[in-house]
């Protein structure tokens, strides 16, 4: 694996997956436009990195964003390789063990999970190698973007923010976005149903001030694992330890007594104190291609920056999908398919989130259906688990109908058993947990949900429906939606986040399955979120530079053009 993320940007310039760009880039919307226009190129285009941010620092973006960039960073040729470790390892330690010598045997593979283990050592880290105390702690000497025209600023997107459990010392490290409200202050957003948040409420229960420290950069590999979906309490660094086949090790912070990866780029060393009062954080361009728009999260507030000598500052840009974060999502679904069949359900072949379904709204499962209402029990017990507890949508398909198919594969299947589909029976509704950021919830985190159950029915669930020339669904769009000449993944991205199956989905006295995908600016008290898109002066900046970047030819197009049309104010708010 990679020592450092130079390393990184080195094995991916050798490998054609990264562009240098030496001219100027401002942090300030410029350098988002120019990513979004690589990672919506087919395949998730390349990585960039900008050598002149006007801060000293050079930024990456994109890194991530290909499937085999992701791989690459894994360090793996295939994300299935995971998947295919973690199921070997979990039938080795279940096995059962008849006498001494199969004991004996498992001594290898005790060896084997001991060495993943993070180490603490008692050295400086080369995240260490610079440091700014008081004054110079000041976070506008970093190039931290803004990605789009009416966030509320600047945000830190790629931070591995580390706190611990108070009562039991455990470690979590999870990604939650931070604005930068000054030069020592920011907020930090983590959501109710996060690990980050039972944190704070723990701290504030005791009445203490609570150390956080964030990274940023090292080995790839530490930013997939923030984002990853582990049950609380398990090491997000024995997964990287897991993944990368030798241990974090592991340096104490200058200000507090944290611990972080020694060959970081950038460690922010601070504080929340949770007897202050929330404040205002937001509004921020999201990964669900709308606005997230303000609330009330914590500050953080800085005590030290430390950084490599060489540091490069990571970034990611989200936005209307698809972006960088869909094979981040890919990853997580071929390392965690192994999880579900062992732990959640075992007859499950397959799972897809769709891109268009930005991780939580969308997903497609495979079942090896034996017996009447499986599907339905799969459902539920899907929504019961971890992070696939906010999904919203569920498909449920059968292995004999998706023999073969993949990914993408399975939207050919879908339409075709929505020629048998029984809007009547077919379909479970449910309530439950949603995504904080899902704004089409009647309520922030809680809504409706809904499964369409494709499997092959059985002669108890009434055997299979004759096949018919049409489909019983119909999704109804605004008109300037539909003037807009969107594709289906664009299409399925906004009907999947503008509605919410509690009060927007019916069965009709005809039978049709009714969606109502209209934007719906008074259905919610919080409002109603606008598109994200670029602004049309930093878009033909961007057109105007654009052999002055390096690049030849024409300049690439820019996605927000075609969703212009979407927006319906001139804020992040209809």
């Amino acid at each position: 694996m990679y020592r450092n993320l130079a390393e990184y940007v080195a094995a991916l310039e050798k490998a054609g997956e990264l562009i240098r760009i030496a001219a100027p880039a401002d942090p300030v919307l410029e350098i988002a436009e120019l990513t979004d226009r690589q990672a919506k190129q087919p395949g998730g285009g390349r990585a960039l990195l900008f050598e002149d941010t006007g801060s000293g620092f050079p930024v990456l973006t994109n890194m991530m964003g290909s499937e085999r960039r992701i791989c690459m960073a894994l360090g793996v040729e295939r994300l299935a390789e995971i998947g295919e470790r973690i199921e070997a390892l979990f039938a080795e330690a279940v096995q059962p063990k008849a006498g001494l010598m199969d004991k004996l045997r498992m001594l290898p593979l005790l060896k084997e999970v001991s060495a993943w283990m993070p180490r603490n050592v008692s050295r400086r880290g080369e995240c260490q190698q610079t440091v700014w105390q008081g004054d110079e702690a000041d976070l506008s000497r970093l190039p931290v973007l803004q990605c789009w025209p009416h966030d509320g600023g600047r945000f830190v997107t790629l931070p591995l923010v580390h706190t611990l459990d108070p009562e039991t010392g455990g470690r979590n490290v999870g990604m939650y976005r931070m604005q930068i409200f000054d030069s020592r202050t920011t907020g930090m957003h983590w959501h109710r149903h996060k690990t980050g948040e039972r944190h704070y409420r723990q701290y504030k229960e005791r009445g203490e001030r609570m150390p956080v420290a964030v990274c940023l950069g090292g080995d790839p590999v530490y930013t997939y694992c923030a984002t990853a979906p582990l049950p609380d309490g398990v090491d997000e660094y024995l997964l990287a330890g897991f993944l990368r086949r030798r241990p974090v090790e592991l340096v104490r912070c200058l200000t507090n007594d944290l611990r972080v990866p020694a060959d970081c780029d950038f460690v922010i060393e601070g504080y929340v104190d949770p007897a202050e009062p929330k404040v205002v954080e937001g509004d921020f361009g999201d990964h669900t291609g709308f606005y997230s728009l303000k609330d009330l999260y914590p500050r953080f507030h800085v005590t030290c920056i430390t950084h490599r000598r060489d540091a490069i500052y990571p970034a990611t840009v989200v936005g209307v999908p698809p972006m960088e974060d869909a094979y981040i999502q890919l990853a997580s679904e071929r390392i965690f398919l192994a999880p579900i069949r062992l732990a959640v359900a075992p007859e499950v072949v397959d799972l897809w989130m769709p891109p268009a379904g930005v991780a939580h709204n969308v997903a497609v499962c495979v079942i090896r259906k034996s017996y009447a209402g499986q599907a339905l029990r799969v459902a539920h017990a899907l929504w019961g688990a971890g992070q696939m507890g906010f999904n919203k949508f569920l498909v449920v398909l059968s292995a004999e109908d998706a023999a073969g198919v993949s990914g993408g594969g399975y939207t050919a299947v879908i339409r075709e058993r929505l020629r048998q589909f029984d809007p009547v029976r077919d379909v479970l509704f449910s309530r439950g947990v949603l995504d904080v950021l899902d704004h089409a919830a009647p309520q922030t985190g809680f809504g409706g949900k809904l499964c369409l159950d494709l499997t092959r029915k059985l002669p108890e669930e009434g055997g299979e429906r004759p096949y018919r020339e049409g489909v019983p669904v119909e999704v109804v769009l605004d008109d300037f939606v539909s003037a807009a000449g969107l594709g289906f993944d664009e299409l399925l991205w906004l009907a999947a986040g503008n509605t919410d199956p509690a009060r927007d989905v019916s069965v009709t006295e005809e039978g049709v399955l009714r969606i109502d995908a209209r934007f719906k600016p008074g259905a919610v008290e919080r409002g109603w979120p606008n598109v994200v898109t670029m602004s049309r002066e930093v878009i033909e900046r961007v057109d105007a530079r654009w052999a002055e970047y390096g690049f030849s030819g024409d300049p690439l197009p820019s996605p927000s053009r075609r969703y212009l049309p979407l927006v319906r104010s001139h804020t992040a708010r209809l």
